[in-house]
């Protein structure tokens, strides 16, 4: 079986997945977008509304001041894969429920297995927990680097979150010109 034959298998299990509720009250799945050969991936918790209308992560407000930080360390999206845990939307935006998670990571780790990826960016807390330890501390632990099997691993903070809070926005900054000097040394080597 072909990799695009293999993209092509997990993508339609995902939309026709019932493992949770979520599958009944979701507009789209949301599987993911991007570079599938990247040494870069991005991954988030779960689609909001807009990502949910679209079926395209991270387009909605949040997506979109992703997208000016990626812009500013010259990070091209089209360059990296963007994935979420969760690939339906949870009702009213609230966290993922651990059942839910569970019920989706594998196709996570399905899409992670074929991209590859040396470096993997958690967006946010609930993507850290679930990926990088169960106690992380985002306020604390943001941009720290983690070795996980043949992954380098890192958190920062989620796009929304920098939309109700301002102050984390120079932090985040610092985090991803961190993230484009790691990526570029991947790239050289």
């Amino acid at each position: 079986m072909t990799d695009t034959e293999k993209w092509e298998e997990l993508e339609n299990a995902c939309k026709d997945c019932s493992k949770c509720s979520l599958c009944k009250t979701k507009t789209n799945t949301v599987f993911g977008v991007g570079n599938k050969n990247t040494k870069l991936m991005f991954i988030g918790e779960a689609p909001g509304e807009s990502e949910d209308l679209s079926g395209i992560p991270f387009v909605g407000a949040a997506g979109k001041l992703f997208d000016k930080y990626l812009s500013a360390v010259g990070i091209d999206r089209s360059e990296v894969y963007i994935a979420n845990i969760l690939k339906c939307r949870p009702p009213k935006n609230r966290d993922p429920l651990p059942e839910e998670e569970e019920a989706c990571i594998d196709f996570l780790r399905s899409q992670t297995k074929l991209i590859s990826p040396r470096l993997i960016v958690c967006l946010g807390r609930v993507s850290a927990r679930k990926i990088i330890k169960e106690d992380f501390k985002i306020t604390k632990e943001h941009g720290i680097w983690f070795k996980r099997g043949t992954f380098d691993i890192c958190a920062i903070y989620h796009p929304s979150a920098l939309l109700r809070d301002t102050s984390k926005r120079e932090d985040m900054l610092k985090d991803m010109m961190e993230i484009k000097k790691v990526y570029d040394r991947v790239l050289k080597n």
